[in-house]
């Protein structure tokens, strides 16, 4: 798998950032607090699934460009990764689905609703790439390395449209009091103080 397959299949990592690398207003007023214990709900569950999709990604780039790799060893950490990545984007859609509608904002409901569909859908493109890579054949270098690319390929853009429709979900989810309430979570300021490097590229609703 060439590296511009292998960055659109982990493409997804963006959501992450999204959803936690925004950073305090400076509003001396603050956030109604019901809307505060909101977003704890929301962003308490970041961090662990913020550190199993980077882990994954990191999997899937550390063997993209790597012909040498036996294909039984690829296919096992391909098929990890895009298990873990399924389940890591589930879990946010999970805590958003429990967290509810965001209390006192207007269209809350269905920012937040529209924000938990398009996790789940990547986490259902994920789940299909795992089910395809353990179909492929191992027997054979050649083989599965061209069908690995084939799947890669089907797969790419509608992992890409789930990644960019998803992060305009939670840009829209984040607005206003909302990014404020969040910016008050020590749990969602994890990855954005992590260092600037790591969120400054991807941290496009911070």
């Amino acid at each position: 798998m060439n590296k511009k397959l292998a960055a659109a299949l982990s493409g997804g990592a963006v959501l992450v950032v999204a959803l936690s690398g925004c950073s305090s207003s400076g509003d001396d007023k603050g956030p109604d607090p019901k809307l505060v214990a909101w977003a704890k709900k929301v962003c308490d569950a970041v961090p662990a699934q913020d550190a199993k999709i980077r882990s994954a990604n990191a999997s899937i780039a550390s063997i993209a460009t790597d012909s040498n790799l036996p294909p039984k060893s690829a296919q096992k950490t391909y098929a990890q990764a895009f298990q873990d990545l399924a389940d890591g984007y589930k879990a946010l859609a999970d805590a958003l689905g429990h967290a509810g509608a965001p209390p006192g904002i207007d269209d809350g409901a269905k920012r937040q609703q529209d924000a938990a569909k398009t996790l789940d859908g990547l986490s259902s493109s994920y789940v299909d790439l795992k089910k395809k890579v353990d179909g492929l054949d191992t027997k054979d270098q050649g083989k599965f390395a061209k069908g690995l690319k084939d799947v890669a390929a089907a797969q790419a853009e509608d992992v890409g449209k789930q990644s960019n429709s998803g992060t305009q979900a939670l840009k829209r989810l984040e607005q206003g009091d909302v990014k404020a309430a969040m910016a008050e979570q020590p749990s969602c300021k994890v990855p954005a103080a992590s260092g600037k490097a790591g969120a400054t590229p991807r941290g496009t609703a911070g």
